[in-house]
């Protein structure tokens, strides 16, 4: 009788640790199911404002041919145009969760951007040619009527300069590091010996950008999907975004050298981290680590 008990005894206590680990179980998945859901957000997030840069650049190219009459850019812009069309369709037909593929057509977006900006200089540059010899021409016709198609041109060049020069003067983020370093500020080889992180980036030189005050943000995202808080946020896209380090700068339109720093104050294992960078409301780079535990 007594045995009887005992067993009835065990019986209710594995029962009753099953349950446990069932519940325990239950919440942990949970928990995974939302981190993979925010992270999906972001990265759809991320490849819908690809989508509408490539969109943009393509219309740029072709807005651009309307009022150039060089047969020879005309051709050049064409080829850059459908070049740029078929990346978007490359992207379109990407699954946001092919970190692989959605990397490689964000470096090949900042190569397009790169060379839109160097058509947009050549056209202004050629425009400006243009606008002189115009000058010189109605110089033979009456005052008034040289005044009238002086500032319509002006003004006709203006208004279709603008909104490319403002994606050309977009800054771009390149050599991006992250580096675990121990108190010693040495490096640590493994991310538990971490005592603070180090991210390390160039912004490129960009001619077209307006010099000026400008605030970098960086973003440092740990496997698990959360962002190592720095104490804030800013907007991108709409949204208000935790940014983990960010830094004011004085930015003459030279490529720019930037080492930010994040004091570890919680543990931190190993796997893939993501480190993004934002300017002017734009992300500027992106890239991936992987560390041992």
């Amino acid at each position: 009788m007594e045995k009887k008990v005992v067993n009835r005894a065990l019986v209710s206590v594995v029962i009753v640790a099953l349950l446990a680990v069932i519940g325990w179980l239950g919440f942990s998945l949970k928990q995974e199911k939302q981190t993979n859901q925010d992270m999906q957000q972001l990265a759809e997030l991320d490849k819908q404002e690809m989508e509408k840069e490539y969109q943009n650049f393509a219309l740029q190219y072709n807005e651009m041919k309307t009022y150039i009459k060089n047969d020879s850019i005309i051709a050049e812009l064409t080829r850059e145009q459908e070049h740029t069309q078929k990346l978007l369709e490359e992207l379109k037909r990407t699954h946001a969760s092919d970190a692989a593929e959605i990397t490689r057509l964000k470096k090949e977006l900042a190569t397009v951007r790169a060379v839109l900006r160097s058509y947009v200089i050549q056209i202004d540059s050629l425009n400006r040619l243009n606008q002189d010899l115009m000058t010189e021409n109605d110089r033979v016709r009456s005052a008034l009527e040289q005044s009238n198609q002086q500032n319509q041109t002006l003004t006709t060049e203006k208004a279709s300069l603008s909104e490319k020069v403002a994606i050309a003067a977009q800054l771009d983020a390149t050599n991006i590091s992250l580096t675990p370093l121990k108190k010693n500020g040495k490096v640590a080889k493994k991310m538990k010996d971490a005592k603070s992180l180090g991210v390390s980036f160039v912004i490129t030189k960009n001619v077209t950008a307006s010099n000026g005050t400008r605030i970098v943000y960086v973003r440092v995202m740990t496997p698990e999907g959360e962002v190592l808080n720095g104490g804030g946020t800013f907007e991108y896209s709409g949204k208000q975004m935790a940014w983990s380090m960010k830094k004011s700068i004085e930015y003459t339109g030279e490529e720019t050298a930037l080492t930010l720093y994040w004091t570890v104050n919680e543990y931190l294992g190993g796997g893939q981290y993501n480190v993004s960078i934002f300017c002017d409301g734009q992300a500027i780079g992106s890239r991936n680590f992987t560390f041992e535990k």
